[in-house]
């Protein structure tokens, strides 16, 4: 297990890698990132060997952290050619964790779900473990803050329900890193993804965005079927997140085609 670290944007903010081929870019609405911290014997199970998990000390324990990061995907298209434009939703399940090879924090995702036909693409070409679901937002932004934030997913591999609200003055702290700095750029800044490929690989993909300058949002309700099956976090638990924070509004550049390791 690796303790987090002293973190600074600026050690970790660099220009946008040239993109080429089929590297896409794409306008993500709705951002969040609902975090749990638990017992890291849930989580270690799923996660391949070669990844340390990331642990914070929260209530004198040592806790992992794994987020869920609903969006919607706006205009998902090539970055470096015109293209026709996609519009769908997502949902990424990713734990943090640390590279033991490279020492590089990094995320291990269990699984994404996406709202379109084109999910046959990641699922089937570059066998991710992308899944389909039916995904409606339905948000309301008054002044900057969200009064409404609804996401409910219909999927056979996990349905899922999110709820939150924003209100001025509301804040948040992170405890168990050395500031709120650190916190931030490990929960909000990772940019490299590895995860279980469908054939049993390890697979890999990166991304690039400028930094997010998210906010945080109070929990109204959770559910996310696909963490109880899997006995990571419990219903109940669901209902107490570490951390929540949302933006309306982000660019991210994502670099294709995914590797297998």
């Amino acid at each position: 297990m690796t303790a987090p670290q002293v973190l600074r944007f600026a050690e970790y903010e660099r220009p946008r890698p040239r993109p080429s081929g089929i590297d896409v870019v794409s306008t993500l609405r709705h951002f969040a990132i609902c975090t749990y911290a638990m017992d890291p014997a849930r989580l270690r199970p799923w996660v391949d060997e070669r990844f340390e998990l990331l642990t914070i000390q929260a209530g004198g324990q040592p806790r992992a952290l794994l987020s869920i990061v609903p969006f919607c995907e706006l205009d998902f298209r090539l970055a470096a050619y015109p293209s026709p434009q996609f519009r769908f939703n997502q949902t990424n399940y990713r734990v943090y964790v640390t590279d033991r090879q490279t020492g590089e924090p990094c995320v291990w995702f269990i699984g994404s779900l996406l709202d379109s036909p084109t999910v046959v693409v990641p699922r089937y070409l570059w066998k991710l473990p992308w899944h389909y679901g039916r995904m409606r937002f339905d948000c309301t932004l008054e002044d900057g803050y969200y009064t409404q934030y609804r996401m409910e997913t219909r999927s056979k591999w996990g349905s899922a329900e999110l709820q939150l609200r924003q209100e001025a003055g509301l804040q948040q702290r992170h405890p168990g890193f050395p500031d709120e700095e650190s916190a931030l750029v490990t929960l909000t800044h990772p940019l490299t993804g590895y995860y279980y490929r469908r054939d049993g690989r390890l697979g890999s993909y990166s991304i690039w965005h400028d930094r997010l300058h998210m906010q945080p949002a109070r929990l109204l309700a959770a559910r996310f079927d696909v963490l109880e099956r899997m006995g990571i976090v419990d219903i109940e638990e669901q209902q107490q997140p570490y951390s929540l924070l949302v933006q309306p509004e982000t660019e991210f550049t994502i670099y294709l085609p995914p590797a297998a390791v």
